[in-house]
């Protein structure tokens, strides 16, 4: 596509999405809503016939780019209208881990109070919590995952959602990411999020975790813990290698060393 059909596209999008609000009219009467409605629902045929939810995910990140001018449109134009190609893209986007992009979208939406299309029984705020969540724990699992700026997005998740009504379990969910994302970088926070989680749901799997992480802050901040070993007095007499010991060692080791020798 080229630039000055991108622009075209952003331009017409965000005239479109201010047809609505003021007088009731449905974003949907307007042509562009409709064209891009139409090629949603040619993609997600296309998407129907996958299986594999991996594949499906990158095929999402191949036609995701065809949607930015218009969802560009309508966040920069729009009032509020109810949108259910905006709110599949968003949906679109957090499968193909593009947090960043969901959350501009969510904050929209939640903003104007928008729905998910009428398939989906979740709320917006449940359904950006829980696939956030959810594909979070998943990214935990890879030791390349970069959890500085994963927890950006959940902090950002659990910011935009805290004032919305969802399931206790799902929450729980959020905060359990949370918590797993924070264990290397602040234990002392991540003990709070599981314990959150815990409080949320009690069969949110984070009992031995929530004690592992008691247990390691304990040892941290026992006093008795941080004394340097180069600090402690060294009893010969209590040690295996005492000096009678060492010098036997050292003996033993130069008769193996004569018998070597050619």
């Amino acid at each position: 596509m080229s630039l000055a059909r991108k622009h075209f596209n952003t331009v017409v999008a965000a005239k479109a999405a201010t047809i609505s609000g003021d007088d009731g009219t449905r974003l949907k009467e307007a042509s562009v809503y409709e064209l891009m409605l139409i090629q949603l629902n040619e993609d997600k045929r296309k998407l129907s016939s996958i299986q594999s939810i991996e594949h499906r995910a990158g095929i999402k990140r191949e036609l995701l780019p065809k949607y930015e001018p218009y969802v560009d449109g309508v966040l920069q134009g729009g009032k509020g209208a109810q949108d259910d190609v905006l709110m599949t893209v968003m949906l679109w986007r957090i499968d193909a881990l593009d947090f960043d992009g969901a959350l501009v979208i969510g904050r929209y939406a939640i903003a104007h109070g928008l729905a998910m299309p009428d398939k989906f029984e979740r709320t917006t705020a449940t359904l950006l919590s829980e696939e956030i969540a959810i594909n979070a724990l998943t990214l935990l699992g890879n030791a390349e995952t970069d959890k500085a700026a994963l927890l950006e997005s959940l902090v950002e998740v659990e910011q935009l959602t805290r004032d919305q009504d969802m399931p206790d379990q799902v929450r729980a969910r959020l905060h359990k990411a949370l918590g797993y994302c924070l264990t290397d970088i602040d234990p002392a926070q991540a003990l709070v999020e599981l314990k959150r989680a815990y409080e949320l749901h009690d069969k949110s799997g984070v009992k031995t975790d929530i004690s592992r992480l008691e247990k390691l802050i304990k040892k941290m901040t026992d006093p008795e813990n941080n004394i340097s070993p180069s600090n402690q007095p060294t009893k010969i007499t209590d040690s295996s290698n005492s000096m009678a010991d060492v010098i036997k060692l050292g003996d033993e080791a130069l008769e193996e060393l004569d018998k070597s020798s050619p």
